[in-house]
């Protein structure tokens, strides 16, 4: 049976933890930062004798980019996706990304690193996503669509074709793009509108 282990033991492992589940991949142990957790979900929690093959299982894109820097040694996890994901066979995941439950990646989308594909977001044919990205819940990407790195697409957010949106930029819940949104920027809206770079 195979085996993945998870740095970072709160709100988003439990979500992982399902996906795992419904793969029956077996989580032995969490490890976290935090000396006062001992125990999560009844997996023992750990500091260090660091396993492999891991996943960063932190919401927050920065943090997780940091972790993966601190932790040059480690082997990640090939992609996981969820049971009730719908992944095309032309689709390409790297490594440390998880898919959750419901979520749609179409043809010859093209997803980076460590990236978290969230519940029922959709990401439509030929899109690509730069490594760290979270495209929250039930987000709609179109058509060649590109996201730099480090982006965070929020919720109900839908995406118009051939639209990109650079490094860590931040798009709003419920926003609705309609155009390029630049690196580093602070944008929501509808339609979506740059308020902050």
């Amino acid at each position: 049976m195979k085996e993945v282990y998870l740095y970072g033991a709160g709100g988003h492992a439990k979500v992982i933890f399902d996906v795992l589940k419904s793969n029956d991949i077996v989580l032995p142990k969490i490890y976290d930062d935090d000396t006062s957790i001992n125990n999560f979900l009844g997996i023992p929690v750990s500091q260090n004798n660091m396993s492999s093959p891991l996943i960063i299982s932190i919401g927050n894109n920065a943090i997780r980019k940091k972790v993966v820097e601190k932790l040059k040694e480690v082997k990640y996890s090939p992609a996981v996706c969820a049971k009730s994901a719908i992944i095309a066979d032309s689709a390409a995941l790297d490594e440390g990304t998880v898919v959750m439950q419901g979520a749609i990646i179409q043809h010859s989308a093209k997803i980076g690193k460590h990236c978290i594909i969230n519940t029922g977001a959709s990401i439509d044919h030929d899109c690509e996503i730069g490594d760290f990205v979270h495209i929250a819940p039930h987000s709609t990407l179109c058509g060649n669509v590109k996201v730099g790195e480090g982006s965070f697409i929020g919720s109900g957010t839908v995406v118009i074709p051939n639209a990109s949106i650079g490094k860590w930029s931040v798009i709003g819940a419920g926003s609705v793009v309609v155009n390029d949104i630049p690196d580093y920027a602070t944008a929501y809206g509808n339609p979506c509108k740059v308020r902050t770079i």
